[in-house]
């Protein structure tokens, strides 16, 4: 296709509120969108630190009812969306709310597709695949990762076929996205890092991405930097507010930057670690990330060697292929500062399921923007190298 012929979208929440204490800010947010009764969705987790209550509060004290569903799970399935859709619909809500990471904000988006859209949330898998708009969507984010929270990304494991379920429509984006860093504070740091290095992965795929912009670059860029220089602290302390932050900040700018230019081979093949073992989301892809990024490398070393730049390192002198060799060394050092597996085997992924894993990879929406086309082999080899 000629260049000209080529035409991208941009696609982000009406309202994004960040900074300390912007959570307080829910009650208005909720009664603005015309919210009478909304449901909560949430984590058992959040939901047994008091957090769910504490935000419950303050939306009923702007005059909203509130049900609050505490059943997603890591990886959320179908189940846990028809879970909560039974108690939407039995108690008469109009409204969503979202409270969590990635798997609480996903859940509540099958939700509330599938309230206003009918049918069964595997009909929706796909590209766009909803007619009519969910309910006011408010989501609450508290970790600095996932960026579903303003994404038009919703991933949903299939519990028959332990498929993960790639759902991306527009009209799957939050009308509001809260990042209050105050609700980050004390997270444990695997799950700090964890997430860390979901967001780091969502910067690096959209940089090399083939639908990559420059609005997109410039998210990514600017995200890879705060990481490289906040992760490792917020990590190393829980309480500094600072870390949690500029990672706040860093997680939606790389929620910015793949919202538009989408992913790659990391998350196609993530996924199905997800589907198939429920292993942690950030922890698969910051083990996949070196691997694939070597193997991508060739499809465009100047845009690797871009991001050793932003990791911190000192390129001068060096090639481009040599600048990006450093920078992928960056990404693995940086996974084990902060106490990463350093590979598939120590999470007790088995070599008889790659196979069948790489062809599903091929077959997950994600792979379709990665810089360099790879055969079922090679995705297969990427597994070994990261075993």
């Amino acid at each position: 296709m000629a260049l000209a012929d080529q035409t991208y979208g941009f696609f982000i929440p009406t309202v994004s509120l960040m900074g300390v204490g912007c959570s307080k800010e829910t009650g208005d947010q909720v009664k603005a969108l015309g919210g009478t009764k909304a449901l909560l969705v949430t984590d058992k987790g959040i939901s047994s630190m008091g957090m769910a209550d504490q935000i419950k509060e303050q939306v009923e004290a702007a005059g909203v009812a509130v049900e609050i569903f505490d059943g997603a799970e890591p990886n959320p399935t179908d189940i846990n969306v028809h879970d909560g859709l039974k108690i939407y619909q039995d108690k008469g809500c109009d409204t969503i709310i979202s409270l969590g990471g990635g798997s609480s904000h996903d859940c509540a988006k099958g939700i509330a597709m599938v309230a206003t859209n009918g049918g069964h949330v595997r009909d929706l898998e796909g590209v766009n695949k909803t007619t009519k708009a969910m309910p006011p969507f408010v989501a609450i984010n508290t970790t600095a990762g996932t960026a579903s929270e303003m994404t038009r990304f919703c991933i949903i494991t299939n519990t028959d076929t332990k498929v993960k379920m790639a759902i991306v429509d527009w009209r799957c984006t939050p009308n509001v996205a809260i990042n209050d860093p105050v609700l980050m504070v004390g997270k444990p740091a695997p799950l700090t890092a964890a997430t860390g290095m979901d967001a780091l992965t969502h910067a690096v795929e959209a940089y090399v991405s083939t639908i990559a912009t420059p609005i997109t670059d410039a998210c990514a860029i600017k995200a890879i930097e705060l990481i490289a220089e906040y992760l490792r602290p917020a990590v190393a302390n829980g309480q500094n507010v600072e870390a949690r932050d500029k990672m706040a900040y860093a997680e939606y700018l790389a929620g910015m930057a793949f919202n538009n230019a989408s992913l790659g081979y990391v998350h196609a093949m993530a996924h199905q670690l997800g589907g198939f073992y429920n292993l942690p989301h950030g922890v698969c892809n910051a083990i996949l990330l070196p691997s694939v990024c070597e193997f991508n490398m060739i499809s465009n070393p100047k845009r690797f060697a871009d991001i050793a730049v932003a990791m911190g390192e000192n390129i001068s002198g060096l090639s481009d292929v040599e600048a990006a060799a450093k920078g992928i060394a960056a990404i693995r050092k940086l996974s084990a500062d902060i106490g990463i597996p350093a590979g598939l085997t120590e999470l007790d992924v088995k070599e008889g399921d790659l196979k069948i894993m790489s062809e599903n990879a091929q077959k997950d929406a994600c792979m379709l923007t990665n810089p360099r086309l790879a055969t079922l082999d090679q995705v297969i080899g990427i597994y070994k190298a990261a075993m």
